[in-house]
C-alpha cells in the first residue's frame, strides 16, 4: 500500500495527533489568561488513537507525535503510547511537553515505548523563563530533561519560541547548554494565531537573526532524515548538542511538507493554519479501516499548496494548544 500523498506529490510518513486541547501553562505567546473551558465533543479514546495510527503507519507514517495543549494532563497518556509503540512497523513515538510532569512520569513513558521527547524550554534565565510560563518550574522542568537523558532516549530536544523581549543573550545560553548534553534546540520564529496579534507583532523576531548568529560562530546545517520535521539543524564541533531553527515565515517552508494533523477530538487538519478539518470519529468508532483511508485520500486532494501566514492570515487556529502547533 502506498504513503499517503496530495495533489502536490508531497507524501507524508508524519502523524502529529493532540491528546487535549488542556495546557496546564500560562504562556505568553499561547494562552496568557490560562486554558479557558469550551464545550466541546468528547476527546478521542486509546483505542480510537490505536485505530488511527494503525490506518496511518500502513499508509506510510513512521513517526506519531503526541501533542496538546499539555499531553501529560491525559491519566491515559502511558496506555496511548503503549498502543502506539506496538504497532507494526517499528515506529517513532514522540511527545511534546511543557515539562511539568517530565522529571516524575518519564521513566514510565519509556518503558510504554516513547522515543522522541520534546520539551517547551523558551529560556534558561529563571525570571524571564517564570514571566513566560506563568510558572516558576524552570528547574523542575531540566531536571526531567536530564533524566530523559539518562535514559538514552533516540531523540532528546527543546522547544523555544523566538520573541524580542527573550532572545538577549539566549542564543549563547542555549549554546552553552548543549555544549556537553546530545540535545537538539529548535528556536521557532513566533506564529500568528487568532488570539495573539498584538504579541505577535510586538515581539515577532525574524529567523533570519539565529542564522546569522550561527554563521558567525561556526555552526553548520546537518542533512535532514525522511521523516524529520520542519527544523533544519546545525553543528558546530566542538559541542555535544545541536541547534535549529523552524521558520514557517520562509519562502518555500511548505514545499517539503511531510506531516499531518490530528486534533483531540479526531478531525484530520492538513494545515495547522488552515479552516476546521475533516472528521474521522464515525469511522474510529466503527474501525472501518477502508473507508477510513479513502476519506483520508479524498481530503488529501484539497490539501493547500502552503498557509498564508505572511498575508496575515491563520485560518481558524485561535492558538497554538488548540493544534498542538
Amino acid at each position: 500500500m502506498e504513503t499517503f500523498a496530495d495533489g502536490f506529490g508531497r507524501r507524508f510518513r508524519y502523524l502529529r495527533i493532540s491528546l487535549t486541547e488542556v495546557c496546564n501553562f500560562r504562556c505568553v505567546y499561547c494562552l496568557p489568561n490560562g486554558y479557558q473551558k469550551v464545550a466541546g465533543p468528547a476527546l478521542m479514546t486509546p483505542l480510537e488513537i490505536e485505530r488511527l495510527g494503525r490506518v496511518f503507519s500502513h499508509r506510510g507514517v513512521t513517526k506519531f507525535r503526541l501533542t496538546g495543549g499539555e499531553p501529560t494532563v491525559r491519566r491515559d497518556l502511558g496506555d496511548i503510547i503503549g498502543r502506539l509503540s506496538a504497532l507494526p512497523g517499528g515506529n517513532k513515538v514522540a511527545m511534546t511537553t511543557n515539562g511539568w510532569n517530565l522529571a516524575r512520569y518519564i521513566e514510565e513513558w519509556a518503558a510504554a515505548g516513547l522515543t522522541n521527547l520534546n520539551v517547551s524550554v523558551d529560556s534558561l534565565e529563571p525570571d524571564v523563563f517564570r514571566r513566560i510560563t506563568g510558572h516558576n518550574r524552570l528547574n523542575s522542568v531540566l531536571e526531567g530533561v536530564d533524566r530523559a537523558l539518562d535514559l538514552a532516549l533516540p531523540s532528546v530536544k527543546l522547544n523555544a519560541v523566538l520573541q524580542r523581549s527573550a532572545v538577549g543573550e539566549g542564543f549563547d545560553r542555549f549554546a552553552d547548554y548543549v555544549r556537553t548534553r546530545p540535545v537538539a534546540v529548535r528556536f521557532i520564529e513566533l506564529m500568528r494565531t487568532g488570539d495573539n496579534l498584538a504579541f505577535f507583532e510586538d515581539q515577532h523576531v525574524p529567523g533570519s537573526r539565529l542564522l546569522a548568529w550561527l554563521a558567525d560562530h561556526g555552526w553548520s546545517p546537518c542533512l535532514r532524515g525522511p521523516d524529520d520535521g520542519p527544523a533544519i539543524e546545525y553543528r558546530h564541533p566542538d559541542y555535544e548538542g545541536r541547534l535549529g531553527l523552524i521558520a514557517p515565515y520562509s519562502p518555500g517552508f511548505c514545499d517539503s511538507c511531510n506531516r499531518l494533523r490530528i486534533t483531540a477530538a479526531g478531525k484530520l487538519r492538513l494545515c495547522l493554519f488552515g479552516d476546521d478539518g475533516v472528521d474521522l470519529r464515525d469511522l474510529l468508532a466503527s474501525d472501518d479501516r477502508p473507508a477510513l483511508e479513502a476519506r483520508i485520500e479524498s481530503a488529501l486532494a484539497m490539501k493547500p499548496r502552503g498557509h498564508r501566514l505572511a498575508e496575515g492570515r491563520s485560518g481558524d487556529t485561535r492558538n497554538l494548544s488548540q493544534l498542538g502547533g
